[in-house]
């Protein structure tokens, strides 16, 4: 079978067994670092679809890693803002809810430990009279305000 010109069986493309070549991964072609092999190997688990193309998997990889990524530098912001160096959920919660497009991407999304944006409604907060900030000698009740400011004298 050599003699004829053949390559060895089981060389794997290479002329009579050559040196393997080492092998790369898809990631490190597309230049990710979110593993292609395993989510093609989820996407055809999973059962989708019949068929799964061989661009699907490097796509999705790039979507998911883009989103990692954008989460975590909105809280890794988060996380410098309350001098800490850390991100805990609590973090990513306010990451994700102050960003319009996160926040409308994950708005059924509970995160655990996360807790709740800080808001407190405009009509609890007490009302703020200009006069009163401008002037601080004016009296604050109108009915203090009609007596005179001179002491009444007292009865011996």
């Amino acid at each position: 079978m050599e003699a004829g010109g053949k390559a060895k069986k089981g060389a794997g493309g290479r002329k009579a067994g050559g040196p393997k070549a080492k092998s790369v991964s898809r990631s490190v072609k597309a230049g990710l670092q979110f593993p292609v092999g395993r989510i093609g190997r989820y996407l055809k688990k999973g059962r989708y679809a019949q068929r799964v193309g061989s661009g699907a998997p490097i796509y999705l990889a790039a979507v998911l890693e883009y989103l990692a990524a954008e989460v975590l530098e909105l809280a890794g912001n988060a996380a410098r803002d309350n001098k800490k160096k850390t991100i805990i959920p609590r973090h990513v919660l306010l990451a994700v809810r102050n960003d319009e497009e996160l926040g409308k991407l994950l708005a059924g999304v509970t995160i655990a430990h996360g807790g709740v944006l800080p808001n407190i409604n405009p009509v609890l907060l007490p009302k703020r009279n200009e006069k009163a900030m401008t002037d601080p000698k004016s009296p604050k009740s109108p009915s203090k305000a009609a007596k005179s400011p001179a002491k009444s004298p007292k009865k011996a």
